[in-house]
């Protein structure tokens, strides 16, 4: 699926992981840069049934990233739980570019 995505959507973020995630040379950048991702056109699937997570493919800081959500609610509404994010793989890179 290709999502043109302009939702205004909150998202739930841990910044003692983000840290982590932002030290790591594989991934370089913690939640709250790759929110980017959704406030551009982005690739969006399932990644598994059991929790119910999403897998986005898109553009932050100047990189294509893919990033795993799940969709949560609370009193205030829906929000993004990011669960993880790396930057693309090949395969995704291909993906992106196909559905573009």
């Amino acid at each position: 699926m290709w999502y043109n995505s302009y939702i205004k959507c909150s998202t739930d973020l841990t910044p003692r992981k983000s840290k982590k995630l932002r030290a790591n040379p594989r991934r370089g950048i913690g939640f709250e840069e790759v929110q980017e991702v959704f406030s551009h056109p982005y690739y969006l699937d399932q990644r598994s049934d059991v929790p119910e997570q999403y897998r986005a493919i898109g553009w932050a800081a100047g990189s294509l990233y893919t990033v795993i959500f799940e969709v949560r609610e609370d009193e205030e509404g829906e929000y993004f739980h990011l669960v993880t994010l790396w930057k693309s793989t090949r395969e995704e890179r291909i993906l992106y570019e196909e559905h573009s």
